[in-house]
């Protein structure tokens, strides 16, 4: 065997750490070890937006309002809503009259169910009391299109209510008959409100390669887990629950004909859109009790709940304490024990100020969704309030949830939260694909009942 006079040389180090090694070149220790020193490294990951979900929202307003989480079996919830016991007349007078007329025809008016009968008393204006005398044709409640009344007043001085072609409702105040006379033959059919709203399908997934599962990172996820790919998969079951709320919240029932990638989709009505269609609508923040009282005055008129919750926007909660503030001690915000009713003496741990005006109990909370750049903040809409009506009705002692979730399920197959993993790694072995992908699901549907006792307050 061939031998060699030149000894071998065992050297790992990189030339260029040789040539730092002239005088002319060194400089410092540092340059000669950079490439050994660990970097000094915080491995705590800071929360520089705060707690960024706002999942919660929604769900807060189901867990104050009582509402329940229900399964549904179709593709669409149903529900009834009540009319009002008394409803009034709406007609179209044939002809003006001047303010002292002490009679006048009038028609019923298009598409509208008809209430009036013989002998009923309406007030004209507001203050003038006329009875119907006529009906033609011929009947106690007319149905026809056409049908037209004689009103003829009670008093024959004193009338001060003109009366001008324009359509206009008439309540009725009661009736009133000859002695001896016979019972009426017409009679009022009660009446219901069905409600449909279609269920919504939220989809999300997440996906990790299994060399990505095995890295090791600078960052400490939580609970001493350096993966990084843990954080994007909480990331995006957070999104996943946010994006769901929002669905919930800002939905609306889709009426256009989508096509391409939106062919097929269905989309039931949000919470917003429930209150825009037959709710009360403030417009522009709410600044003083002046504004104020005209919702409370609404309120009463709609039987609305004692309580209620004020999700604002930081500027609609900063104006509504600059109100309140304004009245010194007389109106000040209740003590640390506010929401008894509500939150069981727990208001103010919760995050609520409580006001109390008119009657009415006002808890204030501040909405993360609203002041979120990313998501509602600078929008039209500056927050809602919120009936509490797990509060006993004092008279009835009636309860109703204000909002339901419902969420497609039956026989133990639940929609409402779905995950599962597709992947062959990390101890799923379901497809041969090197990766394992997260997949998130849920289809459900917000009912808002009595959505005219809710307010929305939109600039």
């Amino acid at each position: 065997m061939a031998t060699s006079s030149t000894p071998p040389v065992y050297n790992d180090s990189k030339p260029g750490v040789f040539r730092r090694l002239d005088p002319a070149k060194y400089s410092s220790l540092g340059d000669f070890i950079d490439e050994i020193n660990a970097p000094d490294n915080r491995d705590q990951l800071v929360k520089t937006y705060g707690y960024q979900q706002i999942s919660g929202g929604l769900t807060g307003f189901l867990s104050l309002t009582g509402a329940v989480r229900a399964s549904g079996t179709a593709d669409e919830v149903q529900y009834w809503e009540e009319t009002r016991l008394h409803q009034y007349a709406t007609v179209a007078p044939t002809a003006s009259a001047a303010a002292a007329a002490s009679t006048f025809v009038a028609q019923k008016a298009t598409g509208v169910a008809s209430v009036l009968r013989l002998n009923d008393v309406v007030l004209v204006g507001g203050v003038d009391r006329f009875m119907v005398t006529a009906i033609t044709p011929t009947g106690e409640v007319a149905s026809t299109a056409t049908a037209n009344y004689t009103f003829e007043s009670l008093a024959s001085t004193g009338l001060t209510a003109s009366v001008s072609t324009a359509s206009v409702n008439l309540p009725v105040v009661g009736n009133l008959f000859a002695q001896g006379s016979d019972q009426n033959s017409g009679y009022l059919e009660s009446n219901v409100i069905k409600r449909t709203n279609a269920y919504s399908i939220i989809k999300e997934v997440f996906k990790v390669t299994g060399s990505q599962a095995t890295n090791i990172g600078w960052i400490n996820v939580g609970n001493g887990d350096y993966r990084w790919y843990v954080k994007g998969e909480m990331d995006t079951r957070a999104r996943f629950l946010d994006k769901r709320e929002m669905v919930l919240l800002l939905g609306q029932t889709i009426t256009s004909t989508l096509t391409g990638a939106g062919a097929g989709v269905t989309g039931g009505e949000g919470y917003f859109a429930a209150i825009e269609n037959r709710g009360i609508v403030q417009s522009g923040e709410i600044n003083d009790f002046t504004e104020m009282d005209v919702l409370i005055t609404e309120l009463d008129k709609q039987g609305a709940a004692p309580e209620y919750a004020m999700y604002v926007n930081t500027s609609q909660a900063l104006a509504i304490d600059d109100m309140v503030g304004s009245m010194g001690g007389a109106a000040g915000f209740a003590s640390a024990t506010v929401g008894v009713n509500a939150f069981g003496g727990r208001g103010s741990e919760l995050g609520f100020q409580s006001f109390v005006r008119g009657g009415y109990t006002f808890h204030k909370h501040s909405w993360k969704l609203l002041n979120d750049p990313t998501l509602l903040s600078g929008s039209k809409y500056l927050g809602a309030m919120i009936p509490l009506t797990t509060v006993v009705d004092p008279k009835t002692g009636n309860r109703a949830a204000a909002l339901e979730l419902n969420y497609k399920d039956t026989n133990g197959y639940s929609r409402e939260m779905e995950h599962w993993m597709t992947g062959s790694i990390l101890g799923v072995n379901n497809t041969n694909v090197d990766s394992l992908q997260f997949n998130y699901r849920s289809e459900c549907a917000l009912v808002t009942r009595a959505a005219n006792q809710h307010i929305l307050i939109k600039a």
